[in-house]
């Protein structure tokens, strides 16, 4: 990660979330250099639902691993609220990673020893904390997995581990949840059920949540669609259906 004087953070009409100034990440050198990132600078709002889209190799997933510094920049910056995440370190950065930060994979990643209460508050727990109960219980909740609590992944559904794995993301009460294609491994009903809840967690807690994805239907549950080709941030759309999506997914890079 770049070390030298922070640049301004992203600006939009509400306070940021997280966001990008001029990052760029490249693989390789010479002939075999790949701009991963070129140059691209994006804010998140706070309380909003983003989608990122675009074809493979567009950047999408790197911009995302970068927002939340699970991978760092060639150069330029990268902002979680105000805090610029080259200044961090590694301590630093884990520690922030675990407090403000939620993340739901597609693979789920839950620990298959613990049950679905122990995989929730994983994150509190590794801190030595107990979390705002209250809150837990709503997200429990909201959730719909109350009777599930004792079950271990094994004895879940698809569907169901997902709904933990997005708990467990919300039990923190992070800043800001990154989600990395989080219904690719789901069929379309578990999968709308999935994004359902992740779209009232942003209307009714007040959440809010990045997501990578491929699937103009899943981006339509967005309040916004952010399109990158090539390294680079190309157009958005806001309040979007999945026809307008899919629309314009035809004419990136172009």
């Amino acid at each position: 990660m770049t070390t030298d004087l922070a640049p301004p953070a992203p600006t939009s009409d509400s306070v940021a979330a997280a966001g990008t100034v001029d990052a760029m990440k490249i693989y390789g050198i010479g002939d075999a250099e790949v701009r991963a990132l070129d140059g691209v600078t994006v804010a998140f709002e706070t309380g909003k639902f983003t989608a990122i889209m675009g074809p493979s190799g567009s950047g999408k997933s790197t911009l995302l691993h970068c927002l939340a510094g699970l991978d760092g920049l060639s150069s330029g910056a990268t902002y979680i609220g105000d805090t610029y995440l080259a200044s961090l370190d590694d301590k630093q950065l884990t520690e922030l990673r675990r407090t403000k930060v939620g993340f739901v994979f597609q693979a789920f990643n839950l620990i298959p020893t613990l049950t679905a209460d122990e995989n929730i508050r994983l994150p509190m727990m590794l801190g030595g904390e107990d979390g705002d109960a209250a809150w837990i219980d709503q997200v429990i909740t909201t959730v719909g997995l109350a009777d599930r609590l004792h079950h271990r992944p094994n004895e879940l559904s698809g569907g169901q581990q997902q709904r933990v794995a997005v708990a467990r993301a919300l039990a923190s009460q992070p800043a800001i949840i990154f989600a990395d294609e989080p219904t690719g491994n789901l069929d379309s009903t578990t999968g709308a059920e999935i994004l359902d809840f992740m779209r009232r967690a942003v209307r009714e807690l007040g959440q809010t949540i990045v997501m990578v994805t491929h699937d103009p239907n899943a981006a339509s549950y967005a309040d916004r669609v952010v399109f990158m080709a090539d390294g680079k941030i190309d157009g958005e759309l806001s309040e979007p259906t999945s026809d307008q999506i899919f629309e314009r997914m035809k004419t990136l890079g172009r």
